[in-house]
């Protein structure tokens, strides 16, 4: 028997690698932080060749603590929309990685609008213009770089999303491909065609000299030379964007099973039996390819759900977001104080990318732990409007949420979840759950699990949330979040001029 597969989950501020055994169990794992910068109000990059070294330095932990025990494949999730360009002859990076969070494109975007290319790009793409999304921030990155267009256009420099940077590097540079459910987050992929599109190339300025080549989620897409503790000649068998890899870990294979990842921002999605269009401010997308065949899928990104309790934390001086969580459970409520985390803009349903945080139902006695149960009663929210949005577009009542993500970890939060949408929430219990629908992707490929049927049937950690919220309760909870989400989206600027 085959030894286990590597799975590397490369994360927006730490990078794990985990060795994946046949009965789908970690038994292995490491992890290393990776630095984000803000050189400006708005944007967050990171050190493209840091964040390759974090992948070396978990992958040379985790490999290197296993006992001798040597995996036989390896397999890739990442952080999606970020991107990076590097020279095609060295490897050497060109720029920054610009990271899914930054908001350096957003005059960028206003053109494109004023232009009257939304209809275009989101037809196409299933996506909104949007600073999020990789297309305008290749662009710049192409327009900074000296000679940056012209480079590309001659095929002197590689453009990606991560999973086309970490492969490049874990191949030597022998491969320069990327992923379709990546592909599909960067708005240069055509939802029909599955192909890059000409049209959107030209609309943004990206070169198709310079793009990956596309391909399956599951599936070897090159091998891997020798690096540290990861030896020459293993098969890279999958990549993945992770919400996509959470997804597909959590076993959400069929049409009805909604999925929520609760990290610094949040990600809901549901695969569709056909590509559908959102009428409610969600993304069409590619869940994964599978062989010559694509799952589709809507989903919704909200972008500040643990990271509103990130921001409580350094607010009241806590050591970290969990002890911000705990201090949310001593109180029964958030004695009417509403949060709404619009640090860098609203995400869906709203898209409202000029929104800011707002505070409001504040009184003399509003305490640290108020505010702190305000934070994560916004993260429920939040979750619960886009899980009405999916519901409605997917024209699919789901029966459960299924939960995964760091902040999925507070009993509090799960609870205050079920109580808001009504529905049952299931926590899948395991830590890593990105990586594990990585690995799963990656045993499909190599022969360790035969059929879908296979990964269904491995063992889950499972704990259920009953809702307890009596109607009543429920609808008054809401009208005051809806109500405050109200006064985000239509406070004035600074202009005098209603956002």
């Amino acid at each position: 028997m085959s030894g286990p597969i590597l799975a590397i989950d490369q994360g927006t501020t730490n990078t794990k690698a985990l060795l994946v055994d046949h009965e789908g169990r970690i038994v292995r794992r490491a992890s290393r932080s990776v630095q984000l910068s803000y050189p400006r109000a708005g944007w967050v990059e990171q050190d493209p060749l840091a964040l390759w070294q974090s992948v070396r330095d978990a992958a040379d932990d985790c490999i290197g603590g296993a006992g001798g025990v040597l995996p036989s494949g390896v397999a890739i999730s990442n952080q999606r929309e970020s991107v990076a360009v590097w020279e095609r002859a060295t490897g050497r990076p060109a720029g920054p990685v610009v990271i899914w969070q930054c908001r350096r494109t957003s005059e960028r975007c206003d053109r494109l609008r004023l232009d009257g290319a939304e209809a275009t790009v989101r037809d196409r793409t299933g996506l909104p213009i949007d600073p999020l999304f990789s297309a305008t921030k290749l662009a710049w990155l192409l327009d900074e770089i000296p000679d940056g267009r012209r480079r590309a256009e001659d095929g002197e420099l590689c453009v990606g999303t991560i999973d086309s940077w970490l492969l490049w590097n874990l191949t030597g540079g022998a491969a320069h491909r990327c992923d379709v459910s990546n592909a599909s987050r960067t708005q240069l992929l055509n939802l029909r065609t599955l192909a890059w599109d000409d049209t959107l190339l030209d609309l943004f300025g990206v070169p198709t000299a310079a793009l990956p080549e596309i391909r399956p989620s599951s599936g070897v897409v090159g091998e891997t030379v020798a690096s540290g503790a990861i030896r020459g000649g293993l098969p890279i068998a999958s990549m993945i964007g992770d919400s996509h890899a959470a997804l597909f870990g959590q076993g959400g294979f069929r049409p009805g099973s909604v999925k929520a990842t609760y990290g610094t921002g949040s990600s809901l999605m549901t695969t569709t039996p056909k590509l559908v269009s959102s009428s409610r401010g969600l993304c069409s997308t590619v869940a994964w390819g599978i062989g010559q065949e694509a799952t589709y899928a809507l989903e919704g990104n909200i972008s500040a759900t643990g990271a509103a309790l990130q921001w409580v934390a350094e607010l009241l001086g806590l050591a970290d977001p969990a002890a911000a969580a705990d201090l949310a459970a001593s109180v029964q409520s958030a004695d009417g104080v509403s949060l709404v985390p619009a640090f860098v803009g609203l995400g869906a349903p709203y898209w409202a990318e000029r929104a800011r945080g707002l505070m409001t139902g504040i009184t003399r006695g509003t305490k640290g732990a108020h505010l702190a149960r305000a934070a994560l009663d916004a993260i429920a929210f939040q979750v619960r409007d886009v899980f009405v949005a999916m519901e409605c577009d997917a024209r699919v009542a789901a029966a459960v949420l299924l939960a995964d993500g760091g902040a999925s970890r507070s009993d509090h939060l799960m609870q205050f979840q079920a109580d808001v949408i009504g529905r049952p929430v299931v926590r899948n219990n395991a830590t890593d759950i990105s990586a594990l629908g990585a690995a799963y992707l990656a045993g499909l490929a190599l022969g360790t699990w035969r059929s879908l049927d296979d990964i269904d049937a491995l063992p889950k950690s499972l704990q259920r949330f009953e809702p307890r919220l009596g109607e009543s309760e429920r609808q008054a909870a809401l009208l005051e979040w809806q109500g405050a989400v109200a006064r985000c989206l239509f406070e004035p600027d600074v202009s005098g001029t209603s956002r």
